[in-house]
């Protein structure tokens, strides 16, 4: 890492690198994004609205296994590749219910997976080759927490896929935590704090790093947005935490100092979840889908090379031999919003228990 600009400049007092500016880094300071910033779009209606409720194509095919009561569920007995339009409309539903469901030994081939999410989106869809080597002491890595795919975009990604086509056989796992589930988690007083709350999501930071780290620029400006810091899910249409460390830095109607605890209670809120956690250990034809909408995801990985579409994943160690190589699809969605009418997973269990007892 001496390559880094951040690493050149010594304390004379410690011996260790100073913290520099981003502005006095020419890299960084002279970078000119090739692209302009994404405009907002207006995706197409959700193809989970369009689903059976109850699955009865998917589940016809496929054997359910839910591997946590709160997230993550695996699809056995099932090709992706095979799966016709309805059947792919109820797994969005299941995506949008579940958080992340999982198929193991896929056929799916890179131009069989992009078609397959076509069926998903518009005219934004991309693809990226994602590699992965073991993570090394003393790295510099753009994102080292939990985090949903690009939130700072006007229009967040809705859906991703995964797909693994070079893996170890142990380490490189990847878990995911539910925000319907964090959300339910807080206390009431806080959840109504929250509601009112807009969470600043930047891309500043992992901009910089990339620059420095890589010495190749994002293809875009960096990017903040104000999103709100609970958002209701178009699909569910259920309350869920939208703040993720990893690109929101406070909230635009604090102050600092206010903004700074806040971030510090949810960092320890999130990473004590272990009620609304999975981990996936992943083989070679592995295939997970998210709803990138409300997940936090975290890769165990360690250095990330992709495309640079700036989506960056936290870093955990690992000593694992060999290269992790993947190909993901995504998606872009609707921009968040909060309906003060929606109201939270509980909530509605709560409240559709009480209806059914009562008759």
């Amino acid at each position: 890492m001496a390559h880094l600009e951040a690493r050149k400049h010594i304390s004379p007092d410690s011996g260790f690198p100073i913290t520099l500016h981003p502005h006095f880094n020419d890299k960084i300071k002279n970078h000119n994004p090739p692209e302009p910033p994404r405009e907002p779009i207006t995706p197409p209606k959700d193809r989970a609205l369009y689903a059976d409720p109850e699955k009865k194509s998917l589940f016809s095919v496929a054997k359910r296994v839910d591997l946590t009561e709160s997230v993550g569920t695996v699809l056995e007995n099932v090709q992706l590749s095979q799966l016709t339009g309805d059947q792919l409309d109820e797994l969005a539903l299941l995506v949008n219910e579940r958080g992340v469901v999982f198929f193991r030994e896929q056929d799916l081939t890179t131009e069989k997976q992009v078609e397959l999410f076509q069926h998903y989106g518009s005219r934004e869809d991309h693809r990226e080759i994602l590699s992965y080597t073991p993570w090394k002491p003393y790295n510099v890595q753009p994102s080292g927490d939990f985090h949903a795919d690009t939130s700072f975009e006007i229009n967040p990604p809705s859906y991703s896929l995964l797909r693994m086509e070079e893996h170890p056989e142990v380490g490189g796992d990847t878990a995911w935590v539910s925000q319907y589930g964090l959300y339910d988690a807080l206390s009431n007083a806080y959840k109504k704090f929250l509601d009112g709350l807009h969470a600043v999501h930047t891309s500043r930071l992992q901009y910089d790093t990339i620059l420095d780290l890589w010495g190749a620029g994002p293809n875009r400006p960096p990017i903040d947005t104000h999103h709100p810091a609970v958002r209701t899910h178009p699909v569910t249409k259920l309350k869920a935490l939208n703040v993720n460390p990893g690109f929101v830095t406070g909230f635009a109607e604090l102050k600092k100092l206010e903004s700074d605890k806040i971030l510090d209670f949810l960092a320890y809120h999130i990473h004590s979840a272990d009620d609304h956690y999975v981990r996936w250990k992943w083989a070679v034809g592995s295939v997970a889908m998210w709803d990138n909408r409300y997940l936090k995801q975290v890769l165990f990985t360690a250095t990330y090379l992709c495309a640079l579409r700036c989506t960056l994943h936290r870093v955990i160690p690992g000593t694992y031999k060999g290269l992790r190589r993947g190909i993901r699809t995504t998606v872009f969605g609707e921009r968040p919003y909060l309906d003060p009418t929606s109201e939270s997973r509980a909530e509605r269990k709560l409240r559709e228990d009480g209806e059914n007892s009562a008759t």
